[in-house]
């Protein structure tokens, strides 16, 4: 294992990060703001617990889940498309390191920024709720699980993306609504019996619950399915990210 190369690549990703550090830090800081003064206050109200737990606590895990999952996928996309627009992807694919390093330098700064960006998140809704963790250690491993697993996700929209308004399209089109329907500002069983069967077709759905679990000690379905769920996510974009180099699809041509 070439770490210097992973060094080297992780270092030049963060540095592009560092440079926009006050934008990183504010926009999740006013962002969770609004989401507290629209959910928390106005539809909170009218909403006092669910499941036993007051509902702007209830909703700080779906918040979360929904910045790290969308910021995971944005940084990790444009950081390895970028290359592949300009063209110094070629000098990268010529040098000595092959695919699990170039992987590990972009993918560990990509699931290092959207960390951060959750880290910020829980601080910020900490000032608007009283929180407490049931399981801190578990939800520390559903984090950088899901940091990671959809930073990978990310990787592969960057080498399918053949302009950047494809770099937002699975962000905007598929995940987001996936995040909003899978239980980031409600319970699964307030959906009428129907719905709740469609609701588990979401993946989403799994890493909430799981992540919600970890906070309250309460979950939509059981918490071992749901690392099933992003242990087995995890497994099939690596996959993909295995194949895409060993055939240089959307790569080298």
């Amino acid at each position: 294992m070439n770490w210097t190369a992973v060094a080297s690549i992780y270092r030049f990703e963060m540095a592009r990060f560092f440079r926009t550090l006050m934008q990183s830090f504010l926009s999740p800081v006013l962002s969770t703001s609004l989401y507290f003064v629209v959910f928390g206050a106005a539809i909170g109200s009218r909403i006092d617990q669910v499941e036993g737990i007051d509902y702007g606590a209830f909703i700080v895990p779906g918040l979360i889940m929904l910045s790290v999952m969308t910021q995971a996928i944005s940084n990790a996309s444009f950081g390895i498309y970028f290359p592949k627009f300009i063209g110094t992807i070629y000098e990268l694919l010529s040098a000595p390191v092959n695919f699990l390093e170039i992987v590990l330098g972009y993918v560990g700064a990509a699931a290092t920024k959207a960390l951060f960006i959750g880290v910020v998140i829980l601080a910020t809704a900490s000032l608007f709720v009283d929180l407490t963790i049931a399981h801190p250690w578990a939800m520390v491993l559903f984090l950088l699980l899901t940091c990671l697993s959809f930073a990978l996700l990310g990787f592969i929209i960057g080498i399918w993306a053949g302009n950047f308004e494809q770099l937002q399209l699975v962000p905007l089109m598929i995940v987001t609504p996936l995040v909003f329907l899978g239980g980031s500002f409600y319970s699964i069983s307030m959906l009428p019996p129907i719905w709740q069967k469609i609701t588990m077709f979401n993946p989403v759905v799994y890493l909430i619950s799981g992540f919600r679990w970890a906070f309250f000690d309460t979950a939509d379905v059981p918490v071992g399915l749901s690392l099933l769920a992003i242990g087995g996510f995890t497994t099939l974009c690596l996959a993909v990210i295995w194949w895409i180099f060993k055939t240089g699809w959307r790569i080298r041509s």
